[in-house]
């Protein structure tokens, strides 16, 4: 039994043979338990691999941050790629939101009497969450899948390793630019959000009550403040370093051809999304904790 043991260990590639054997050393355990919990040890193993090599990747992007060149040019043409080019989908999603919301709110506070509230309502349901996290699931969605097949293909053609040939700092120009033009976007891309989902919201309204936009407007931002708006809105940024690193680091990253870069391009997306609502629901926590009444 013992040499099962360590032979499906050694196939699996873990090191955790010998404590298998300590659970089957009396004769307790069955070889049949054993060929489920190598591999899951083997999947936790590299579970933990992948997300120190992820953790390196975005510390080597901050460090990058404070070395020279800092790449301003190519900066600003990818704030171009990722923020211009995807303020026609969040203008649009953001008009939809609006309308939709606005719609359900009505519905909500007709019961009570309470229909002047429906803008106050919206706005603050925008801002504060509503706004910064569909912009990041929109963004990681068109963004993230891009930037994974972008540099996948860049990887899998040797064109990085040609870059490199030349002296280029392949990880500044490619990685690093694309990370922070994601942070810088991603603010400006929910305050559009945000607007266009307040027109959306007034437009509906229009069309139900005949609400003027004067005093539609002046109610939504009748109680809304700067320190309502800024720690949400600062959250993005932390979304946009989530998109970019975690899509760079697979796009980087990428083997296997065309397969490869495209299970990158799903993978960032995917990945991209999961983590950006884990720390959504981190970061509301640690704000409400630091900045009390901010939320």
């Amino acid at each position: 039994m013992r040499i099962q043991v360590f032979n499906l260990a050694t196939r699996l590639k873990v090191d955790s043979a010998p404590d298998v054997l300590l659970l089957v050393s009396n004769g307790n355990e069955s070889p049949s338990l054993l060929s489920w919990v190598a591999p899951v040890l083997a999947s936790g193993r590299q579970a933990i691999e992948w997300f120190g090599d992820l953790s390196l990747f975005q510390a080597k992007v901050i460090r990058e941050s404070f070395r020279r060149p800092f790449e301003f040019t190519e900066i600003l043409r990818q704030i171009f790629e990722i923020g211009w080019r995807s303020s026609a989908l969040i203008a649009l999603a953001g008009l939809a939101v609006g309308v939709v919301l606005s719609i359900h709110t009505r519905a909500t506070l007709e019961r009570f009497g309470a229909e002047s509230m429906i803008p106050t309502a919206l706005a603050f349901a925008l801002v504060k969450e509503t706004g910064p996290l569909i912009t990041g699931l929109l963004v990681s969605g068109r963004v993230g899948a891009g930037i994974g097949a972008e540099l996948g293909g860049m990887r899998v053609t040797e064109q990085i390793d040609a870059l490199e040939s030349l002296a280029v700092d392949s990880f500044k120009y490619l990685v690093f630019t694309r990370v922070v033009a994601c942070a810088i976007a991603l603010p400006l891309l929910t305050t559009l959000m945000n607007f266009t989902g307040m027109l959306g919201g007034f437009a509906a309204e229009s069309f139900i009550s005949n609400t003027s936009f004067r005093l539609y407007f002046t109610h939504s931002f009748s109680s809304l403040a700067f320190s309502d708006y800024i720690p949400p809105t600062l959250r993005t940024v932390v979304f946009g370093l989530i998109i970019g690193s975690t899509s760079a680091f697979l796009g980087y990253n990428a083997t296997g051809g065309a397969e490869g870069v495209g299970r990158a391009a799903t993978q960032s997306v995917v990945l991209s999304s999961i983590f950006l609502i884990v720390a959504d629901v981190w970061l509301v926590e640690f704000i409400l904790f630091a900045i009390p009444g901010s939320i």
